[in-house]
């Protein structure tokens, strides 16, 4: 990029970025020689539009939940090529993907001494049944995994392990990943022990009754125990009956089944470049939901957001110099099933894509962007780094893994980017009978698809390429 053209972007984008949307949208006041910048209609357009909102409202109605392989799975796929025909996308397309479909079924959990009262419990995504006329056991409550694993096997044997970890708040989320190791592997690490069945607190922030599902794991060499997750409140609840009582004896009963093998699909909408076609600007999201609520937050909203923010480029940009895919992953929740598949089926032209970049955490105002840049090249792309900076939205570090979906694409080079939501109620409803339609607020979701908009049209649309990514460590 020549210094010129750098600087005038850089102007440009400034003079038409600086203010964000409120309730009362506003027009953003634009300099009298920025007055035919081609982002300005951009920005402005964006900032009226719940073109992204209507996108989630239009999958959570008329799809609902869609978990991998299940018939809501397929009305979603159909669903999403008729939304990018709709949107005038130039080239939709869908890659297969296998999947094992996963069916929940009936889920019923009590204490039967020496306090009997219901609990309310779901059943993890690829738990085992429990015995058609449920097991009951007592119940021995452990804090962390790690104090499972290390308690004698007497003291667990024949029993319900209760896994009671409690999850922070965090803005970023960064909580997760040291209590989400209970939902993944506490079922191993419980029959290790002898256990009959496992169950955890929620992997949620809320105070609720509302239980959180999400995938567990099993390791052929071990025995397979049912495991489910019962709601924050009912764990609560758990707890002090253990802590007062010598003995506590559950009764759970979860009819979960494998319904076998089902062929899911990524679905692929591009938008084809002008001027460099080959050069691919990768942003994404995933389709597939868990089946307790509609998938709203997770991850309609990525769904909404990137969809429409490419639609928003082409109808007030045009079509863009590079090409824009805008891929859907099948199967993220069972362990990103679509996007290994994704990486498989392109290997070969991964080196194609310039950046890519996933929204997959509900829709809270972004606030700061990492990356993945060739360093040497990092600092080129500055004029961009000053416009999100009036949008309140930080340069981050240069280490991101850029998403879920694409968090394998950079050690095959491929750059990637990751716009950081605000996730501080996010884990409130993630996985949870409560993620849907009325949980996404308009403005936030506006801010999202107009900071979306603003990033894809740039590297859409300048010269600036960041390959390759630094090696991944």
């Amino acid at each position: 990029m020549t210094p010129l053209k750098s600087l005038s972007i850089a102007l440009l984008l400034l003079s038409v970025l600086g203010c964000q949307h409120t309730t009362q949208t506003q027009e953003i006041a634009i300099p009298s020689s920025a007055t035919h910048n081609t982002y300005s209609p951009l920005i402005n357009a964006s900032q009226q539009s719940d073109l992204a909102y209507d996108i989630v409202k239009s999958l959570t109605v008329e799809v609902g939940p869609r978990i991998a392989g299940s018939k809501g799975d397929k009305r979603a796929v159909a669903w999403a090529e008729a939304k990018f025909a709709e949107l005038g996308f130039d080239h939709i397309y869908k890659e297969p993907v296998r999947v094992r479909n996963w069916e929940r079924g009936f889920a019923d959990a009590k204490v039967i001494a020496p306090y009997p009262q219901n609990l309310v419990i779901t059943a993890l995504g690829g738990s085992i049944a429990t015995p058609a006329t449920g097991l009951t056991a007592d119940v021995v409550m452990f804090e962390s995994i790690e104090a499972l694993r290390m308690a004698n096997r007497n003291d667990i044997a024949g029993k319900i392990v209760f896994l009671n970890t409690r999850m922070q708040r965090d803005k970023a989320g960064r909580f997760y990943g040291k209590v989400v190791p209970n939902r993944v592997r506490g079922a191993v690490e419980a029959a290790k022990q002898g256990a009959r069945a496992v169950i955890i607190r929620s992997v949620g922030t809320d105070n609720s009754r509302f239980a959180h599902t999400g995938v567990m794991r099993y390791d052929e060499t071990v025995e397979k125990i049912p495991a489910g997750a019962i709601s924050t409140a009912d764990a609560d609840t758990l707890e002090v009956m253990i802590k007062n009582a010598p003995t506590v004896t559950l009764q759970v009963n979860m009819q979960a089944k494998d319904a076998g093998w089902q062929t899911s699909y990524n679905v692929i909408g591009e938008l084809t470049g002008t001027e460099s076609p080959e050069e691919v600007v990768l942003i994404s999201a995933h389709l597939d939901s868990w089946d307790e609520g509609t998938g709203a937050l997770d991850d309609g909203a990525g769904v909404g957001i990137v969809m429409a923010a490419a639609k928003h480029i082409k109808d007030i940009i045009g079509q863009p110099k590079r090409t824009i895919r805008v891929v859907l992953f099948a199967a993220e929740e069972i362990g990103l099933i679509g996007a290994y598949e994704y990486v498989r089926a392109n290997k070969d032209s991964l080196n194609k894509i310039i950046v890519a970049a996933e929204s997959d955490f509900g829709a809270g105002p972004i606030y700061r962007m990492d990356t993945r840049f060739a360093t040497s090249v990092r600092d080129n792309a500055n004029d961009l780094y000053d416009v999100l900076s009036s949008l309140g939205v930080a340069l981050g570090d240069n280490t991101t893994n850029g998403g879920p979906d694409v968090s394998m694409m950079p050690k095959y080079g491929v750059p990637v980017l990751a716009l950081k939501q605000d996730g501080t109620y996010y884990f409130d409803y993630h996985h949870t009978p409560n993620d849907t339609l009325d949980k996404i607020n308009i403005d936030e979701i506006r801010q999202n698809q107009t900071v979306w908009s603003v990033v894809t049209a740039y590297m859409a649309n300048t010269e600036f390429d960041p390959r390759p990514a630094p090696s991944v460590e």
